[in-house]
Formats: C-alpha cells, sequence, structure tokens
C-alpha cells in the first residue's frame, strides 16, 4: 500500500536547503533581538513618562542652590532662577520641526542674579527660513527676568554625522547640544561657569516662544507596536523555512503526489 492511499498522509520529512537554512540562522536571531528591544525601549519610556509626572508635582527648586553632579536628582526637576539673559547672544538649535513646519528651538544665556552663573534656557521654538537663506529674528529679552522651567538632562550623547564646530559670532547655528562646546562660546561673554544642563521655559513667561515639550519623542504603545512588527516578520520567517524545508503542507492537506 502506498502512503496515503489509507486517507492518511505521509510522515513528516525534513530536506535543509544550506543557502535557505544560513539565512533563517541570520534573520531570524536578529528580527527577535529587535522585537525584544523595542519591548525594553517602551519599558524605558514608561519610566521617562512617570519620572516626568512625578517631578512635575514638585515645587521650583532655586537653580543655584542644586548640586549639579546629581543628574538622576535633577532630570525634570522644576526650578526656579533671575537673572538677565545676554542680549544677542544665543543659540539656534538646527532642524526642529513643529507641526510640520520647519525651525530652531533657541537657547539663551542667561547670568542668575548674585551668583553670576550662566546657564542656558531653552526659549521653545521658532520658525526658520527652509531655504537657508536667512536666520529667524527671534525677539529679545530685555531687562532682568525670573522664570520657572525643568532641568532637561539628554538621555544620551547626540548622534552627530561631524564634529560640532561653532559659526563665528552670533547667533551660532548648532546641530546638537554639546554642553562642553557651547561652554567654551559662553566662555567668550562671560568666565562664570556654565550650569551643564539646559532649563527648558515654562510656556507661560514672556521669554517663552512656541513651547510644547515632549519628555519622549515616541510613544510607550509605538515602540509595542514596532516589537509587534518584529516579531510577526520573525514568525513570517519561521513558517516560510519550515514549508520550504519539510513536507509539512502536503501532510497537513493529506497531498502525497510529491511525497516518494
Amino acid at each position: 500500500m502506498t502512503p496515503g492511499a489509507n486517507g492518511r498522509a505521509g510522515s513528516l520529512r525534513l530536506d535543509l536547503e544550506w543557502r535557505t537554512t544560513a539565512l533563517t540562522l541570520v534573520l531570524l536571531p536578529g528580527l527577535v533581538w529587535l522585537g525584544l528591544w523595542q519591548l525594553q525601549r517602551a519599558e524605558e519610556k514608561v519610566a521617562i513618562g512617570s519620572q516626568w509626572e512625578q517631578r512635575r508635582l514638585l515645587p521650583p527648586q532655586p537653580l543655584g542652590e542644586l548640586d549639579s553632579q546629581d543628574v538622576e536628582g535633577l532630570k525634570y526637576l522644576p526650578v526656579a532662577l533671575e537673572g538677565q539673559f545676554a542680549a544677542d547672544h544665543y543659540f539656534l538649535l538646527d532642524n526642529r520641526i513643529y507641526q510640520g513646519k520647519f525651525g530652531y528651538e533657541v537657547l539663551g544665556i542667561v547670568q542668575l542674579a548674585g551668583s553670576g552663573q550662566m546657564v542656558l534656557v531653552n526659549r521653545g521654538w521658532i520658525a526658520g527660513d527652509s531655504s537657508r537663506q536667512s536666520l529667524p529674528r527671534v525677539p529679545e529679552v530685555v531687562g532682568p527676568v525670573a522664570l520657572t522651567g525643568h532641568v532637561y538632562v539628554a538621555p544620551g550623547a547626540p548622534y552627530m554625522l561631524a564634529d560640532l564646530a561653532l559659526e563665528p559670532g552670533w547667533p551660532k547655528r548648532i546641530q546638537a547640544i554639546e554642553m562642553a562646546k557651547l561652554a567654551s562660546a559662553v566662555e567668550g561673554v562671560t568666565i562664570a561657569p556654565l550650569f551643564p544642563y539646559t532649563v527648558r521655559i515654562d510656556p507661560d513667561h514672556r521669554a517663552a516662544l512656541t513651547v510644547d515639550w515632549q519628555v519622549v519623542n515616541v510613544s510607550p504603545a509605538k515602540h509595542k507596536g514596532y516589537a509587534v512588527q518584529w516579531f510577526a516578520m520573525a514568525v513570517a520567517l519561521g513558517i516560510l523555512f519550515i514549508l520550504r524545508s519539510s513536507n509539512l503542507w502536503q501532510v497537513l492537506t493529506g497531498d502525497t503526489r510529491k511525497q516518494s
């Protein structure tokens, strides 16, 4: 009696082709790793959001009294400061997109009253010339100011295609916030030390521009969605490999014509 003659499919057999097997062994672990990495990123974003919600309820702390070495304690910490913006001296953080429009974030230099310490205050977003023929005219903040905001500690080193070179003169257009290099430029304005992190201004102050601070640039839900996509690709690859390397389809369908 031939296999399948009694209505039952034949036995399952494997026929591994080395190129298909090698490709699967390379791709499958990578797809699974990417899915797990996205889940890890989602957990990190949840933790950041939770920390932000907890910190924003705290009363503002005087910036001049903070220990700048306690990085974890400074993240998203509400702060208050009094001082004066350096006239016509500010940085323009390039390639900031807001509601689909090109622009910059304006980092003003504030000298604190009393201590003389300098701090970079991110005043928010301003529209720019997409042709890059001109820089925006940033409204000047005249006279002493008292403002509140929160300390922003970047989650990691900025990704740079090339070394940051500061332009001569002011304002200075920059591609990323590298505090060590920005501090060297600020020293040209004053010899006072620069606070090692930027302060993001609260939106209700007269010095604020367009302010819509995003704590995370990608939500945990999106990271989980990306994880599902990577895992789905891994499952699809595994299924294709099994079907290509075995007679499983014939066994499941009872088709014994290609079975020997």
